[in-house]
């Protein structure tokens, strides 16, 4: 037997309108470079820049597609790439010019069939290096256990997140559509440098998944959902909230999640 979701359970689109409003404005600051990142898996991905657009190549095909940059801390961008000939799929990049450090997240919504027991939309993670890479390697990290957290992407949507193990966290809305509405959902997290992480989560009850950029220094959150919309579209939207942390829980040794 399907399980149904609870009753007024919103839809993608319906808690995903606005929740782009503070988020941090794009840049320019990229338009005219070229980038070749070689991932640890073995890909290879060349990227060429310019305004609002990607052209980009990684030996199992390439195109031009509409793309997003956007500043997230120094030296460091968010470069969101939309495919227009793969609605399913999106890949977002953080990629730091000084160090030469990338991340590569690749959302992909599946057909039901594939996803049975799982969350529809999967994400692949690749770290990768463009040339010879100095500082902090991306790695995946459980620095966030414990932590509980405000996110405010507008004045009509703020959630609590609680991280609650290396796999999972926990969300409920406190200003918005959703009010009064929650869940636990499945998690991966990258520490990108001092300060700065990279997480995403992937949704049970709605297909949709997410991919953020925390930058505690100036606690910011910048970052995209991957998603079925109620008429059963796929959207990429943008999203973006100002950071409050609220409370640390600390486990006992031995007794500290997964």
């Amino acid at each position: 037997m399907t399980q149904q979701n609870p009753k007024d359970w919103k839809t993608y689109d319906q808690f995903a309108y606005g929740i782009d409003t503070n988020r941090l404005p794009p840049t320019e600051a990229l338009s005219g470079t070229t980038h070749s990142i070689a991932f640890e898996d073995g890909r290879t991905l060349d990227l060429r820049l310019s305004s609002g657009l990607a052209e980009w190549a990684d030996g199992a095909g390439g195109g031009t597609d509409r793309s997003e940059v956007i500043e997230v801390a120094p030296d460091t961008y968010f470069i969101e790439i939309v495919f227009a000939s793969r609605p399913k799929e999106s890949e977002t990049l953080i990629l730091n010019v000084r160090t030469g450090r990338s991340l590569s997240i690749y959302s992909i919504v599946r057909d039901k069939e594939q996803s049975v027991g799982e969350p529809q939309v999967a994400q692949v993670f690749r770290a990768g290096t463009t040339g010879v890479a100095t500082g902090f390697k991306p790695v995946e990290t459980r620095d966030l256990i414990g932590l509980r957290a405000h996110f405010t992407y507008s004045p009509n949507h703020t959630y609590e997140h609680t991280y609650l193990s290396s796999q999972r966290y926990c969300w409920q809305c406190l200003v918005g559509v959703q009010r009064g509405h929650g869940d636990v959902d499945l998690t991966t997290t990258y520490k990108f440098d001092e300060d700065q992480y990279v997480f995403t989560f992937r949704e049970f009850k709605i297909a949709v998944a997410s991919t953020f950029f925390y930058n505690f220094r100036d606690m910011r959150s910048t970052g995209k959902f991957l998603g079925i919309a109620g008429d059963g579209s796929i959207q990429n939207s943008p999203a973006g909230a100002h950071i409050q942390k609220v409370s640390m829980t600390y486990y006992l040794p031995g007794q500290e999640p997964v």
